[in-house]
């Protein structure tokens, strides 16, 4: 039977060889070059989205009133504002999911200085 002592010395060696497992396991493999593509075009669609949604509304109110191509104007550059507006969001959720990433590469290469 191992006395208290061997079974300390035996939980710290688990211990131990937890840390390096998870230390040496294989990160998931996530292709940096498709996620940001996908956001590029994710971008793009809003911009583009943005103005044809804006055109449409102020095509809609000209031909409704016969009035000049006032509407129309005014709502593709509300369209065009709406659509840098969500495109800057999107950026900006980028950034913060990059951030917490980096935070936590941090911290876990700061748990593993300490362990050593």
């Amino acid at each position: 039977m191992p006395t208290p002592e061997e079974k300390q010395r035996l939980a710290q060696l688990e211990a131990k060889l937890d840390a390096a497992k998870k230390r040496n396991a294989p990160k998931p493999r996530a292709d940096k070059a498709v996620d940001e593509s996908h956001l590029a075009w994710r971008m793009v669609i809003e911009l583009v989205v943005g103005l044809l949604i804006g055109f449409g509304i102020g095509w809609g109110l000209d031909w409704a009133f016969g009035t000049l191509p006032i509407f129309l104007m005014l709502f593709t550059l509300l369209g065009l504002a709406a659509g840098i507006k969500t495109m800057l969001r999107s950026a900006q959720e980028l950034q913060r999911k990059q951030m917490a990433a980096q935070g936590q590469t941090h911290a876990s290469q700061d748990a593993q200085d300490e362990g050593a």
